[in-house]
């Protein structure tokens, strides 16, 4: 029933925002949101865990790693505010998943189209690095994510990290998973047990999109794929 997978959805998310389960995160996330930096330094930082955001009838998930100390943890929205989101949008709005290339806040009238982003940890950790006990706690979040967006035919995730990180919520979630374990690289493609496909990426961080590793056409090749491959939901109307 739709408006009851909406009400559970909805309580996923206020879960999320409520979690204070790693200490370390909790401390790490607050400190930065108290303490800021000087360009950001009359905002209000959000500083409490992100929950994911999007259509709940999208079939494409993008599943990235965790929220950036000056991005999410201080505008409130998944990849939002920092340069990582700014090259994630633009490939988004270009492929038909967005109605705007921009994202500087949570109310800035982005909205997404047939499309939902989640990630594996949702406080932003210190380093970027989250803890394999952090990881593993954060799980139960996305394996019921999983569970909630029952019309997901495509996931989209965001560097190796991300990529197994789901393929273990996907089999904590009691789906099929490939007799044969997969492997990452850029634009890999895993057909899952039950008819969704994984693609993978290289993650949008500054030092792949600055190195060249990921270029802004490699990215946005990825998300067309992922319309094709939904039967083109994705084309900007």
């Amino acid at each position: 029933m739709p408006g009851a997978r909406a009400q559970e959805l909805q309580r996923l998310q206020a879960a999320v925002v409520s979690c204070r389960h790693c200490p370390r995160l909790v401390a790490y996330r607050q400190q930065v949101a108290r303490e800021k930096v000087r360009r950001y330094r009359e905002e209000t930082y959000w500083g409490k865990p992100l929950p994911g955001f999007g259509n709940p009838a999208a079939k494409l998930l993008i599943v990235g790693l965790a929220p950036a100390a000056h991005g999410g943890n201080r505008t409130g929205r998944m990849f939002t505010g920092d340069r990582s989101g700014e090259f994630l949008f633009r490939a988004l709005y270009a492929a038909g998943f967005a109605n705007q290339p921009d994202c500087s806040h949570r109310d800035d009238g982005l909205r997404l189209r047939n499309c939902y982003i989640t990630a594996a940890v949702r406080c932003a950790p210190p380093e970027n690095k989250p803890t394999a006990a952090e990881f593993e706690a954060c799980r139960p979040f996305l394996v019921q994510k999983i569970l909630l967006l029952e019309h997901v035919r495509v996931v989209v995730t965001l560097g190796r990290i991300g990529f197994d990180s789901f393929l273990k919520a996907w089999g904590d979630a009691g789906r099929k998973l490939p007799a044969k374990p997969p492997r990452f690289s850029h634009a890999a493609e895993v057909k899952l047990p039950g008819g969704v496909m994984l693609l993978a990426s290289y993650h949008p961080s500054q030092r792949n999109t600055q190195t060249g590793l990921l270029t802004a056409a490699m990215f946005l090749g990825i998300f067309r794929r992922a319309s094709r491959l939904i039967g083109g939901a994705g084309r900007r109307r």
